[in-house]
């Protein structure tokens, strides 16, 4: 069985930078596309970033594109999201979500694994 677990979030202050790590346990997340989405207090959850399975193309959504990279660290089984520049705005959980067709590079709700999120917190 595939789990995902995020870290790396915390209380950061406008104009910092944050890096979350996403790892999974029972496969391999080379294999899959990966994907970070996030859900702000009141709103819907929203896409943020997408790295595909077959040859690490890259995906970002309007609201992090020029600050957020999202990166793949093969052998250790793991998927980077930094976001620069932050402001109350990225004030979010983030979740990392994997999904087992690699070509895949829009984030997207119907990723097949989930993970529990971890908090993002900017203060002005």
């Amino acid at each position: 069985q595939v789990q995902l677990v995020e870290s790396g979030g915390g209380s950061v202050e406008s104009g910092g930078s944050t890096r979350l790590s996403c790892t999974a346990s029972g496969t391999t997340l080379g294999r899959y596309a990966v994907g970070w989405f996030r859900q702000a207090p009141g709103k819907e959850r929203e896409p943020v970033s997408c790295i595909s399975g077959t040859n690490s193309d890259t995906f970002y959504m309007p609201s992090v594109k020029g600050r957020a990279t999202i990166s793949r660290d093969r052998p250790n089984n793991m998927i980077y999201l930094r976001v620069d520049d932050l402001t109350p705005d990225d004030t979010a959980v983030y979740y990392c979500a994997a999904d087992p067709r690699p070509s895949r590079l829009r984030p997207a709700p119907d990723f097949a694994t989930w993970g529990q999120g971890t908090q993002v917190t900017v203060s002005s």
